[in-house]
């Protein structure tokens, strides 16, 4: 096989450090999404993508904070990000806003327009029972 650039970006992944980290092209899309370092104090010191990259390891992998593998940033830092971010909508924010891309990637609407309920994904009255709650006493 010879290396194109096409080949090279469909490959680039598999080259990261771990599966679950950002390409380039995604960092760019991520990075103005989150906030600056706080006015005061000292500056920030944690490599932001980096910070992301573990956040994303963590949600993939679904293991305990404090086994992040070493070569991302203490976990009580990536941690303490998460929260921050959680509550403050930051997550949100991204999750919002890729969502968006994609919808536009489709060539659709960025927002959707409509919405679509099962009715049999939607919970009912507790009182129903086999008869519906039209038999008769006992």
């Amino acid at each position: 096989m010879s290396w194109t650039d096409t080949t090279r970006a469909e490959h680039k992944r598999i080259c990261s450090r771990y599966p679950s980290d950002c390409t380039d092209e995604e960092w760019a899309i991520i990075e103005p999404l989150l906030p600056p370092a706080r006015h005061g104090g000292r500056p920030r010191t944690t490599d932001m993508r980096n910070l992301f990259d573990a956040i994303l390891y963590m949600a993939q992998g679904g293991i305990q904070w404090r086994m992040l593998p070493n070569d991302f940033p203490p976990h009580a830092t990536v941690q303490r990000y998460f929260y921050d971010w959680r509550k403050g909508g930051v997550l949100s924010n991204i999750n919002f806003a890729l969502v968006q891309m994609g919808r536009v990637l489709a060539h659709k609407e960025p927002c959707p327009s409509a919405g679509v309920i099962d009715s049999q994904s939607v919970k009912t009255t507790e009182s129903g029972g086999v008869c519906g709650g039209a038999c008769p006493p006992a």
